[in-house]
């Protein structure tokens, strides 16, 4: 067995008896379920489904017009069914309890700011609902969004859902194949689009990628929300003024428990993206669970993470309402013009839970930033990470730079189920580099190449239960087919989720990369974050990507890219320090055969690095068959990865 990694954080006794969970376990104790550990809690959690989840919707009071008739009717996976016989309504939930108290501040990076109570939040549903209806949308049609994030985006989402109708969205980032790649599978009634976006102090014109998916939608509105900027796009049928000119009270359908609430997609690297669907029952009672029960949200909390509308994280901190906290939206970049823009907001609004991606604490920590020097973080009790696992590293530059006693909370998960399965947890420790627990409800696994679970080995993570959250399919898929092949081929009635898992001794949990991109060296399997950590630390290197072209049965090379910091030299002597590094911190089979300076990293939209599409480029694959360039941050990022994989093969 390994040894535990030592604790950087601790709940004070204050936060245990307060958290939400705590009263949950009381909730739990005085109806004779009685639990002495989380683990046993958990262990409940996932052997007794209709026991918990029937809780969940007990405890929380969901608002339903009609009750369950049954909790699971069915396990096998794909195709439980949970409570079946409920009528209700997500948007109904969100936006219950309207009142004075602040609800959304949307916030960006020129300066603007617009802030709306609970009241004025249904009241402008009320009034999109209104012309939404008026152009048509009914239930299950579905609106496509290309908006950043903003006040609209929310509004629009909650008036979608309002209606029964679908919601789906893509940032102004994305390119106008990655969205027609999107929305055409969906064929949307209506698209509420803007026409120019600010980032990092550019405002960036979308006139003429507007234009293009419009064209290429032809059943659909287009309502258009002016972006920063004097020129406007032509082709709209209305304005968003025009759209929600009506006031209206908001009316609510009533929806079976896995009617569709949301369609998100996966990063659409290589061929279509998979449409996702997400049901309005199964989102509902997740996010109680997550925000409540294991970020502690409530009513006095204000609620940030970094996103954009094309990522799930946006729908994640969107469901805050459904806790009573007040959402804090940002439109920008968080390294403009610093990266203390971020730290500053967290700062100037009072931000309770401030949610952002490893990369950038990460960013951060390289260049030995101190917020807590700078600014004046006395609100903030804790911080969320996700999106790619966070180094110790990382987990000691907030202990020592922001603040040890603020609760960090590393958490992973995914868009397929649009939540995390292994995160915090206001009852334990925080242990160096590790995520602090399996989630309630989620009977997250590490499978060994035979499909036996292990602990303190790393496996595949599996989840080998059921979900609310899980999609209920994906759109043109009526045979589940696509669905079964994504998930579910690997072990049959068991999802795979496509990452790397070790299950500590403590319980604690450690995602070291993708399992499909993989470093096996002479036998010895690594995932990439463990590499990332170790290349990162060289002193000058802003970013990395390794790629390991073996196959199985046959060895290949292994393969660093290295971008550097604007005034560091890449040179041998980069070559020898990562060289050593790795030998003396991994293994010296993990001596890369190269290491290559490059630009950058390629990453999707949502900065997931590209290792499986180089490593595919690297064996000789057609750029196209890999990657859509549409789907990328950068794409010229990828290109000089194109040029570079011809000229690697001569």
């Amino acid at each position: 067995m390994s040894p535990d990694a030592p604790i950087v954080w601790r709940p004070s006794e204050e936060l245990r008896a307060r958290s939400s969970l705590t009263r949950y376990l009381d909730w739990l104790a005085e109806r004779g379920r009685g639990f002495a550990a989380y683990d046993d809690l958990w262990r409940w959690s996932v052997d007794d489904l209709d026991g918990f989840w029937g809780s969940l919707w007990t405890y929380f009071g969901v608002p339903a017009s009609a009750p369950p008739s049954t909790i699971l009717a069915a396990r096998e996976m794909p195709g439980a069914r949970w409570f079946e016989g409920a009528q209700l309504n997500y948007a109904a939930a969100a936006l219950a309890g309207a009142d004075d108290r602040p609800a959304v501040v949307a916030l960006d990076e020129a300066g603007g700011a617009t802030r709306l109570t609970r009241a004025e939040l249904l009241a402008a549903v009320g009034a999109t609902a209104v012309g939404l209806r008026e152009l048509g949308v009914r239930r299950g049609d579905r609106v496509a969004a290309y908006l950043p994030n903003g006040v609209e985006a929310v509004v629009a989402l909650l008036a979608t859902a309002s209606i029964g109708a679908i919601w789906s969205a893509c940032a102004p980032d994305f390119g106008p194949a990655a969205v027609i790649d999107r929305f055409r599978q969906i064929r949307p009634s209506v698209l509420i689009a803007v026409d120019a976006y600010r980032f990092g102090g550019r405002v960036f014109d979308r006139r003429n990628e507007l234009a293009d998916i419009v064209g290429a939608l032809p059943d659909t509105t287009c309502v258009l929300v002016p972006g920063p900027g004097s020129a406007r796009f032509e082709g709209a049928a209305l304005s968003w003024d025009d759209l929600v000119s009506t006031p209206a009270a908001p009316t609510f359908e009533q929806l079976a428990f896995d009617e569709p609430l949301w369609i998100l997609y996966s990063s659409g690297t290589t061929g279509l993206p998979k449409a996702m669907v997400q049901s309005h029952g199964g989102i509902l009672l997740e996010h109680l669970k997550s925000l409540s029960l294991h970020l502690d949200l409530g009513l006095e909390d204000r609620f940030f993470w970094f996103t954009t509308t094309g990522w799930m994280m946006w729908n994640f901190l969107v469901s805050g309402l459904l806790v009573g906290s007040t959402i804090v939206l940002y439109d920008g970049s968080p390294s403009h013009p610093d990266l203390l823009s971020l730290w500053r907001l967290a700062a100037s609004e009072g931000v309770t839970y401030f949610g952002t991606s490893a990369p950038f604490l990460h960013a951060c920590q390289r260049r030995a930033l101190d917020p807590r020097a700078t600014v004046d973080l006395s609100s903030l009790a804790a911080i969320g990470s996700t999106g790619s696992p966070l180094s110790p590293e990382g987990f000691a530059w907030v202990a020592e730079r922001v603040d040890p006693s603020i609760w960090l909370g590393s958490i992973s998960g995914g868009t397929d189920v649009c939540t995390a399965v292994v995160g915090s947890c206001p009852l334990l420790p925080v242990r160096l580099g590790e995520i602090q627990c399996r989630w309630l409800g989620a009977k997250v696994e590490a499978f060994d190449p035979s499909g036996r679970s292990v602990i303190d080995e790393v496996g595949e993570l599996v989840i080998t239960a059921p979900m609310p959250s899980m999609p209920v399919g994906f759109w043109n898929d009526p045979d589940a087919e696509r669905y079964r092949a994504s998930y579910f081929d690997a072990y049959p009635g068991v999802w795979r989720h496509g990452d790397w898992l070790r299950i500590t001794p403590s319980g604690g949990c450690v995602i070291s990369g993708r399992s499909d991109a993989t470093l096996n060296r002479g036998g010895i399997r690594v995932g990439t974050s463990e590499f990332y950590r170790i290349v990162e630390a060289v002193p000058g290197i802003a970013e990395s990507l390794v790629v390991d072209t073996g196959e199985l049965g046959a060895d290949g090379e292994l393969i660093v890219f290295v971008a550097m910091e604007p005034t560091v030299p890449f040179d041998d002597g980069v070559r020898t320090a990562i060289a050593e590094a790795l030998r003396s911190q991994l293994s010296p089979r993990h001596v890369p055969d190269r290491v290559v300076a490059a630009p950058g990293v390629p990453c999707t939209l949502n900065g997931k690095r590209l290792e499986v599409p180089v490593k595919r480029l690297l064996m000789g694959a057609a750029p196209g068959e890999v990657a859509n360039a549409d789907a990328l941050r950068d794409p010229a990022v990828f290109e000089w990865y194109v040029r570079y994989a011809r000229g690697a093969g001569d």
